[in-house]
Order: C-alpha cells, then structure tokens, then sequence
C-alpha cells in the first residue's frame, strides 16, 4: 500500500497547489505522511456527516472540493463543528485533502466533469489561464450541444442528469428560446457574466446565482444590441459533484498504473443545506393591490 504522502503527490500533480486563488485553502488538513492508504473516499463537503461515512467505509483518506478552513481560526476544539470534524478524522486515522480553485481551472476540471454530466462538448475555457499554453486550463467551459434544445428542454436535460436537490434547476429567459451552445461553471457563477456575454453563448449554466447581478443581466440581454441568453441556475453541490466521479477515476487510473490497488469510493450522499421546495401558488395577477 503506498503512504499518504504518495497519494498525496499524485494528486498535487492533478490539481498543483499554487494554481489555487490566493485566497483558498486547499492542500493536506490532517494526516501523517507516513500512515498507509489503502481506501479512498471523494465528497463535495468536508462536513461530519462525511466524515462519518468515512469511518464507516474504513477510509484512510478523505479528499473534498471545499475546504474545511477557508479562513483563519484559533480553535480546534471539539465543541465546535469544525473541530469536530478534525477530532474525528484524527481519531480516525482518517486523512484529509482539499482540492478547490485548482480542481476548478485545472484540464479536465471541475466545470468539464459538469459538462459531462449535462452531455456537452467543450471548446474552450471560459476564462483561460495565461500560464497555459495550450489553453485548455481555466475557470468554466464554453460547450456546444450535440443538437439544439429549447431553453426549457435543457433544464429539464439538467434537472435529469445532475444529482437530484430540493432547488432543481431555475431559469431565467426565454423558456422556448433555441439553445446551440452553453457556458457552463460549476459552482457560484455570477462574477462571470463579462465573460459569458463576450462568449457569445445562447445559455449560462451555473449556481448561486443572485437577484441583482442575475436581473441586471437579463435586462441588458433582453435590450442590448446582442440576443437574449438564458440562464440557469442550479443547487451548488449539484453542479461539483460530477467532479467526484472524474477525480476517484483519475486517483483509480494512478493506483492501477503505479500498483497501489487502492480502493476509491465516492460519496452519494446529498449535502446540499437546503431540504425542501416548496412551489408558489400565487401568482402575479392575484396580487393586486389591497382594497
């Protein structure tokens, strides 16, 4: 079995520490490089409901997109949540590793496992990275569909193929409007609508999308002198979890390669904060103004 530190090099070599933002926190939060690893589990979340599924699964390491310190703290102690994720790997012997910002823009990243998902073939970065040459690494994916869809037929192909979530997948445009080619990026995306509108893509699919950015954009769209575009927004943990799938079979591809007969598992549980949806009744005609 190899040791942790290792693994832990090979996936440094997937996703490098210094291609993160400078403001994440990603690389080894606990675990001795020395310990064996002979099971690995992958997970969007480094919460404890995971972490328990780890020790139940007799994992050695567990590797997630989110951090679990994005910013600085002065406490580990187990009476807080965090902490008690730390006492319980730790106890454990459970390592943990965080891939963020540099899942996200590596080749194949994070928004090319969401394309996948969603049944699109990518062109090119979103927003490339200038240190690459080739051009292929970068934050989001400009995709093509394999035949045009209706705004409302892609959501539902979105709504079928992404993990299921309490929000499902909301839209705003055209439902009838024609979809040929789509921008897409996993996680909160609104900080690229510059980039999404010099894309010249019918439709933008990502997550957290606000009122405001998300209202401003529309309108701009709907009035401007380019056509309308389409956006789509679904549940965050949605749209990285297809992540998981193509990190545990790069991490499997390396294991089989090099020997290690490592066994890589990923998480199926849904750790989305929001339970339920609850659809409007009212609509905007019934909400006249009061007598």
């Amino acid at each position: 079995m190899p040791r942790l530190s290792e693994v832990i090099a090979a996936l440094e070599n997937l996703w490098p520490a210094e291609r993160a933002e400078s403001w994440d926190a990603v690389g080894t939060v606990v675990g001795d490089p020395e310990q064996e690893v002979s099971r690995v589990l992958f997970a969007v979340d480094p919460v404890q409901e995971i972490v328990e599924e780890a020790v139940r699964l007799g994992a050695d390491l567990l590797v997630t997109h989110h951090p679990l310190y994005l910013r600085g703290t002065t406490t580990v102690a187990a009476s807080t949540f965090k902490g008690r994720v730390v006492h319980t790997l730790i106890k454990n012997d459970i390592a943990l590793h965080v891939a963020h910002t540099n899942a996200d823009t590596a080749d194949p990243g994070v928004s090319d496992a969401l394309a996948g998902a969603l049944d699109l073939r990518v062109v090119r970065p979103l927003v490339p990275d200038p240190s690459d040459p080739e051009g292929r690494r970068g934050l989001g994916r400009v995709c093509e569909l394999d035949h045009p869809l209706t705004v409302r037929e892609f959501a539902a192909r979105a709504a079928g193929r992404l993990p299921a979530t309490a929000q499902g997948i909301r839209v705003a445009g055209d439902p009838e409007a024609l979809v040929r080619t789509v921008a897409v990026s996993g996680g909160s995306g609104d900080s690229l609508f510059d980039h999404v509108r010099a894309a010249g893509v019918d439709a933008f699919l990502t997550a957290d999308l606000r009122h405001h950015p998300a209202s401003e954009f529309i309108a701009d769209r709907a009035h401007g002198a380019h056509p309308p575009l389409a956006l789509l927004d679904a549940a965050h943990w949605a749209t990285e979890w297809p992540w998981c799938e193509l990190a545990a079979a790069q991490l499997d591809e390396i294991s089989d390669r090099r020997g290690w007969g490592l066994r890589v598992h990923v998480s199926g549980t849904v750790t989305d904060p929001w339970t339920a949806h609850a659809a409007s009744t009212t609509t905007s005609s019934s909400m006249g103004a009061p007598n």
